[in-house]
């Protein structure tokens, strides 16, 4: 990964969300005419042997890095001394605060940077379950605790967004160095933990929950009905999200009833 001599180039390149197909035309070219190829599975997955597959499918070995060295990023530009450097992300590039801060350090540093957009869980949930987008609020993160971190946060996203009528995206916590991603029902059972801590009445065993598991995947699963009940389905493998609804529009109603098996009222 020795760098040459020059400006140099950072492409940030989306992959979708489920294996090496998800890689737009656009992403797919610059990856084949990249000098170094990087990729990152800390802040999402695709499914696996989909980075194999895509090496032989562009001929290009790529390096992948664990969540320390994208967090300090001083491998990756330094890569681009000369070289034009792709890095691949599952999902969309900037949907991680981790890749906006390396594409300004990047910019910082004089090198030229360039987006190529994939699709993305934030929008891909919403229209899996038949939900508006414009009628969700904040979105929030549900991290595996640990000893001494155990925060209330997402409950108090939720809170807030219910108290303004307006769905939550509840994404899942992944430790991908220990292969470990958190299952729709660990945070259930999280979410009536920080009720207990808590106590605001924001969640119940009648609060209406939706999870995607799988979103992109010819076997992604969509399910929606009280929490009582679907904190002890068998959702299948990662990744999974949840929803929390705000007011429902009737029609969003009739789409969670269809798509998700949903019993609304």
């Amino acid at each position: 990964m020795a760098a040459r001599r020059g400006k140099g180039k950072l492409i940030f390149i989306g992959l979708g969300l489920h294996d090496e197909h998800g890689v737009s035309l656009e992403g797919f070219e610059k990856i084949k005419r990249a000098d170094v190829v990087l990729a990152e599975a800390y802040t999402s997955m695709l499914s696996e042997g989909s980075l194999d597959r895509l090496e032989k499918m562009t001929g290009k070995e790529i390096v992948l890095l664990d969540r320390v060295a994208v967090e300090d990023g001083r491998n990756v530009l330094d890569a681009c001394g000369g070289n034009t450097v792709a890095l691949l992300i599952a999902g969309d590039p900037m949907s991680a605060t981790t890749h906006v801060d390396l594409r300004l350090r990047a910019i910082q540093k004089g090198l030229e940077t360039e987006i190529v957009h994939g699709s993305s869980i934030l929008t891909a949930v919403p229209g899996i379950l038949g939900l508006q987008h414009y009628k969700f609020g904040r979105t929030t993160t549900i991290p595996f605790p640990q000893e001494g971190y155990s925060p209330t946060s997402p409950y108090d996203v939720i809170a807030e967004n219910l108290s303004r009528g307006l769905h939550t995206l509840v994404l899942l916590d992944i430790n991908a160095e220990d292969s470990r991603y958190m299952t729709a029902n660990e945070a259930m059972h999280l979410l009536q933990d920080m009720e207990r801590r808590v106590g605001r009445g924001v969640i119940s065993d009648n609060t209406l929950v939706c999870v995607v598991a799988r979103a992109g995947a010819p076997d992604c699963l969509a399910k929606a009905g009280r929490l009582a009940e679907l904190v002890h389905v068998d959702f299948g493998g990662p990744l999974h999200a949840i929803v929390i609804p705000g007011k429902l529009h009737f029609l969003e109603e009739e789409a969670l009833r269809i798509v998700a098996g949903a019993r609304c009222t």
